[in-house]
């Protein structure tokens, strides 16, 4: 279903919310390390959604990120996810992130596929314990 070394790529603009300042996660208006994952995620998620039957979609289990450089506001930022291992239900990805100027992130993530109704169910059984 899924080929080995098949890439998606997808791109944002780096926006007001997406820095870190803004998330939280540090005090300087530049690019957000989660969101440096959302986009990586983003690129590999939306890659096999599209070949997943009905009422199956992929969640994310596991990202190993060094972020390497940082990005300021308005600037365009490119996701990149190679797909390197298919296990089962298990889909490991080459990921890098790239701004106008350089390689901002590289790391490896992990997808696993669920079923979404039975998925969600667990998940909300938690609020009834």
């Amino acid at each position: 279903m899924f080929t080995i070394g098949t890439k998606n790529t997808v791109e944002w603009t780096v926006e007001p919310e997406m820095l870190a300042r803004k998330m939280g996660s540090g005090s300087l208006d530049v690019f957000a390390t989660p969101m440096c994952v959302a986009l990586l995620e983003n690129a590999a998620a939306n890659m096999l959604e599209a070949g997943l039957e009905e009422g199956v979609t992929t969640v994310g289990t596991r990202m190993a990120l060094d972020h390497i450089a940082a990005t300021p506001e308005g600037m365009r930022v490119r996701g990149e996810a190679v797909l390197t291992a298919v296990e089962g239900r298990k889909y490991t990805f080459s990921v890098c992130a790239y701004d106008e100027k350089e390689k901002i992130a590289e790391g490896e993530h992990e997808r696993f596929t669920v079923r979404s109704e039975r998925f969600l169910e667990k998940a909300k059984a938690k609020k009834a314990e």
